[in-house]
């Protein structure tokens, strides 16, 4: 058996270690398929935490702490919070990684990119930047 040079194989091992670590910095910040968003027949997701466009951290009130926002699987999605109530219908294109939310009677939209979509949590942008990150109930 013929040993590979010392360049070569000290380049192999470079190549692989770049390889692991694209692959596991790509498991982060993952949007998965639609049916993540709403489970079976609808999901419920509560607000986990939420930072400012410069990403300081929002401390949550315990209003913010009870508010629910759950996607049907039909495309209609209600929020609700101690303060006020929405409902509407969404539209998510996994491919662009953006959601928008219509509430019912009005004719402006809510869109977010999806930064993250996982079973268990999704993480939402706001056209300023802010994010809110949102957990499975």
């Amino acid at each position: 058996m013929k040993l590979m040079p010392f360049p070569f194989r000290y380049l192999a091992s470079l190549l692989v270690l770049v390889a692991l670590f694209a692959t596991s910095c790509n498991q982060e910040n993952k949007v998965g398929e639609t049916n993540m968003l709403y489970g079976t027949d609808s999901k419920v997701w509560k607000t986990d935490k939420e930072t400012t466009a410069t990403g300081d951290k929002v401390d949550q009130t315990s209003a913010d702490k009870k508010t629910e926002l759950r996607f049907f699987a039909n495309g209609n999605f209600n929020m609700t919070s101690p303060s006020q109530t929405m409902q509407g219908t969404y539209t998510f294109d996994q491919t662009a990684k953006k959601i928008t939310l219509t509430p019912t009677g009005s004719s402006n939209t809510l869109s977010f990119d999806v930064v993250n979509l996982t079973k268990d949590e999704i993480t939402l942008r706001a056209p300023d930047g802010s994010q809110m990150m949102l957990e499975a109930d």
